[in-house]
């Protein structure tokens, strides 16, 4: 397939449509299980369709102006072991996604950036939803104040050079794949 033949579908492709929704759960703010009655596009309704909600999330690397990123070694209650792993956190209601980034650089890191560059909005799960992922690059980080992360995993700052940012990726040391995303994403960026 040649890259534009995307674009010009020999058909329309015709959507899903969703004919109900029933809330099984609602547990905070964090999570909201629903049931949904959906039809396929080729008239076949299906009554039990599980559909996540999660609060959209920020996902943020951070380039300092002598050109080391800021990353995280961590653990995390669903990943075997350490992590790297970017900045990144929750949007608060009604708060978009860039103050987002930048609140959450400043409280995980206390750093600040002066250049912003978007590296787009995906859906962490296409087929049931889950969240909104909004993917940062965040270049000339200075620390301006003292982190005051809320964060719940034990992690330490690292301040990595491009190459070893790099070594990481292809070593498989963010594993989780949002956070993949992002780092191969921002280091193309800044080739």
């Amino acid at each position: 397939m040649r890259s534009n033949d995307m674009t010009r579908s020999p058909k329309p492709l015709r959507p899903w449509k969703t004919l109900r929704r029933e809330t099984l759960l609602k547990h905070g703010r964090f999570l909201t299980v629903e049931n949904h009655t959906i039809r396929l596009p080729d008239g076949q309704v299906i009554d039990d369709w599980p559909w996540l909600i999660i609060p959209s999330a920020v996902i943020v690397l951070a380039q300092t102006a002598e050109g080391k990123y800021l990353c995280f070694r961590q653990t995390k209650y669903a990943v075997e072991g350490t992590t790297l792993a970017p900045v990144g956190g929750m949007l608060e209601p009604g708060e978009e996604p860039l103050a987002a980034a930048r609140r959450e650089l400043g409280e995980e890191t206390g750093y600040a950036a002066d250049e912003w560059i978007p590296l787009g909005s995906y859906k962490l799960d296409p087929n049931r939803g889950v969240a909104d992922m909004h993917l940062f690059l965040a270049r000339g980080a200075r620390q301006v104040s003292a982190p005051e992360s809320d964060d719940l995993e034990d992690q330490e700052l690292l301040l990595l050079e491009r190459d070893e940012l790099a070594a990481a990726l292809r070593g498989g040391e963010f594993k989780v794949v949002a956070w993949a995303a992002v780092i191969a994403m921002a280091l193309e960026r800044s080739s």
